[in-house]
């Protein structure tokens, strides 16, 4: 059990296990074959984590007030705030996907409507008030862009896959069509916000290098925009089955789930070369390897969904070797995150205004960012 010093340092970056654990068992159902009763444990494991970290959050804020406040107005720390909606929501989806077989249709539908209800809300609040913090509070300079920013951003993106699941459950009229076209709504803040971030994060890797080693991983956040919202997409066409316009929507899915995922492609060869890079420079754990997880898990998701309406095999298997992919670093990251609180150095400290920011592998600029947490 954490005791209450450690709790200081126990910053919003530990939702991302939570986020990590529950895209597996949603990307293993999304292939539509495999060992359903493994992906029931990783999304019972996920729930168990959720709680977990809430508990563990719940008493951070508690017990220490005048931390959980510097970590909001910390530019390295604030952005992770976003995984607290998307783990609410990875958990709801997860829930109604493959965690019914364990509670049942109607418990899972309840659970994942608590939960989306809770993550939409949370995310929609956090995409708009880190963005003004980095504003008025943090003004950061081009040098100090990270890939992280795009977290708070993503939410309503994984807001809007995740909505159509709960459409079929509505009446019909007026509710399932306010909840169709409020994910349409969030998938367009969503990207539009990402679009323009990401010529940012691209520039800054060019004019300014790689990013400092620990930090590396996060380079595979750009993933997530790119695979979530191929399954927004997907998910959202497939949920207007019937309606006038559903024949566009599906259009609309395909034309634009490709070009999506052949960039997606790219910047995942880009960043695979430039982790490479960073280990062989002596890069090691910290809890940013998470960042492999449920970006690639969402480019599975898209891929599959992908796949399946288009009829192409490619995409099939596409979508099973990242599944692969992701089980792999899944593996990893779990060993090195259970490895380091048996070890104690989970939550790291080092001090500062970035303490929470140095147990993700994250420091505020302009300190050099670097972290050893294994």
């Amino acid at each position: 059990m954490l005791t209450t010093p450690a709790l200081r340092h126990f910053g919003p970056h530990w939702y991302a296990p939570v986020m990590g654990t529950a895209v597996v068992a949603t990307a293993g159902a999304a292939l539509g074959s495999g060992p359903r009763p493994v992906y029931v444990a990783m999304w019972a494991l996920s729930a168990v984590l959720l709680a977990l970290v809430l508990t563990a959050r719940a008493g951070h804020w508690r017990h220490h007030r005048d931390q959980a406040r510097a970590h909001l107005l910390d530019p390295a720390v604030a952005p992770f705030y976003g995984c607290l909606a998307m783990a609410l929501l990875a958990v709801g989806t997860a829930t109604i996907t493959v965690g019914r077989d364990a509670l049942g249709e109607r418990a899972a539908v309840a659970v994942d409507a608590v939960l989306f209800g809770a993550g939409t809300l949370l995310g929609l609040v956090v995409a708009v008030t880190v963005p003004y913090l980095m504003a008025v509070r943090h003004r950061p300079a081009v040098a100090d862009v990270s890939p992280v920013w795009l977290l708070p951003l993503v939410a309503p993106m994984v807001s809007a896959a995740a909505a159509p699941l709960l459409v079929p459950y509505l009446p019909a009229g007026q509710w399932r069509a306010a909840l169709l076209f409020g994910g349409y709504g969030m998938f367009g803040l969503s990207l539009f916000a990402t679009l323009a971030l990401l010529p940012l994060i691209l520039a800054r890797l060019l004019l300014h290098g790689p990013p400092p080693l620990a930090l590396t991983p996060a380079l595979f956040l750009v993933l997530g925009p790119l695979g979530q919202s191929a399954t927004a997409l997907h998910q959202l066409a497939g949920a207007a089955v019937g309606a006038p316009y559903a024949d566009a929507l599906a259009a609309l899915a395909v034309a634009y789930g490709v070009p999506v995922l052949g960039f997606a492609l790219f910047w995942l060869a880009l960043a695979a070369a430039l982790v490479v890079g960073a280990v062989r420079r002596g890069m090691r754990f910290s809890m940013t390897w998470w960042a492999f997880t449920f970006p690639v898990g969402t480019c599975v998701t898209g891929a599959a969904g992908l796949g399946r309406r288009t009829g192409l095999v490619a995409l099939e298997w596409l979508a099973v070797a990242l599944f692969a992919v992701l089980v792999a670093t899944w593996a990893v990251a779990a060993w090195g995150t259970l490895r380091g609180l048996l070890h104690g150095a989970l939550p790291a400290a080092t001090g500062g205004g970035a303490e929470a920011g140095a147990g993700a592998g994250v420091k505020a600029p302009p300190r050099p960012a670097s972290a050893r947490t294994a």
